[in-house]
């Protein structure tokens, strides 16, 4: 497992339409495992392949919650529900904040890393965390979808006067 560079705003890459993955190879499987170091290393909820500089449709996912590590490949969104606005970050926008609609269920389909058939229902911090991966992968950055006026940057304390 390696820690990857993950892209910033300015990066062409996370405007761009990811690829299906045809089969899982090798590669994927590493890809995988990396993003899901490097999302832990860096305290994120979720990261998608274009963030790593890879146009593939997968997205890995952990609430924290103990229930482990959410990997979707070629994930769907087959049903929204319901609308929250919500307060989100990106690991490609570090210290950005912005808030956000995204759909207080939301119900997705893809493959797991056995390549079997998953189905997802997502409410709350879920929904929000797959409707914002999924995005990724068809080029859409939340600061897209930021309600106006409620970007916060937010200056790290570097212990300096």
């Amino acid at each position: 497992m390696a820690i990857r560079n993950i892209r910033g705003e300015d990066d062409d890459i996370l405007r761009k339409i990811s690829k299906e993955v045809p089969a899982l190879e090798e590669k994927e499987k590493q890809l995988i495992d990396d993003m899901v170091e490097t999302m832990h290393k860096f305290n994120g909820l979720g990261l998608a392949a274009p963030q790593v500089g890879v146009l593939k449709r997968i997205i890995v996912i952990d609430l924290y919650d103990g229930n482990g590590v959410i990997v979707l490949i070629n994930p769907v969104i087959k049903k929204e529900k319901g609308s929250q606005i919500v307060e989100e970050g990106c690991l490609s926008f570090p210290n950005k904040f912005a808030k956000v609609e995204r759909p207080q269920q939301i119900w997705v389909e893809g493959k797991n890393v056995n390549w079997e058939d998953v189905k997802i229902k997502g409410s709350d911090l879920l929904a929000q965390a797959l409707a914002h991966e999924i995005d990724h992968l068809n080029g859409v950055l939340f600061v897209e979808k930021m309600i106006p006026g409620t970007m916060e940057i937010i200056q790290e304390d570097t212990g300096k006067e």
